[in-house]
Parts: structure tokens; sequence; C-alpha cells
């Protein structure tokens, strides 16, 4: 009988998760592992960029550098989209 409450808070986690992975410019969708030259042509150009440092691969033997983008206010919605490696990995999004 626990089992099902422990399932189901799995799912719902997943099902959040799950939104954060795409994010909408206008009529254009972005998604994790698109490139910034692909989002900064669907999106255009943020209202900042942050350079945060340097993340090392799992092999340890090279360096990517990190960056957030961030998109708003939209209905007061910030959008902010990190990058690892110029490729999108991470999209957040919270209401000030």
């Amino acid at each position: 009988m626990k089992t099902l409450p422990c399932l189901f808070a799995a799912t719902l986690l997943l099902a959040s998760t799950a939104n954060a992975n795409t994010f909408r410019c206008e009529s254009k969708l972005v998604s994790v592992g698109d490139r910034t030259v692909e989002v900064q042509r669907k999106c255009g150009e943020p209202a900042s960029r942050n350079f945060i440092g340097y993340s090392e691969t799992t092999s340890g033997r090279q360096e990517m550098q990190v960056e957030e983008w961030v998109y708003g206010p939209n209905n007061g919605m910030y959008h902010y989209l990190r990058f690892v490696g110029g490729r999108l990995s991470e999209i957040d999004s919270q209401r000030n």
C-alpha cells in the first residue's frame, strides 16, 4: 500500500521536470540540447547573459564554459536558460 503514494509522487516529479525541458519563444520552441545559435535565432537576444564559470567533463580531461541567459519579464515571468559547452542544459522559470 505504501508503494502507491510513492509511485504517484515520483510520477508527479517526473511530469514537472519534463515541463522544464522546453521553453516557448513566441511561436518557436527551444529544448534542452539545443545550441546557443539555435536558441538565439528562435528567441532573439536575451535580456542578459552571465558567464558562470567552467564545468569539467565526466572524464575530467576538458572544461566547458557555463553561461546563463535570462529572458523576460514576460507577464512577470523570467526564464533562465543555462548552457554548458554551448548546449542548453537547463531551463528554469521564476516570477519576480
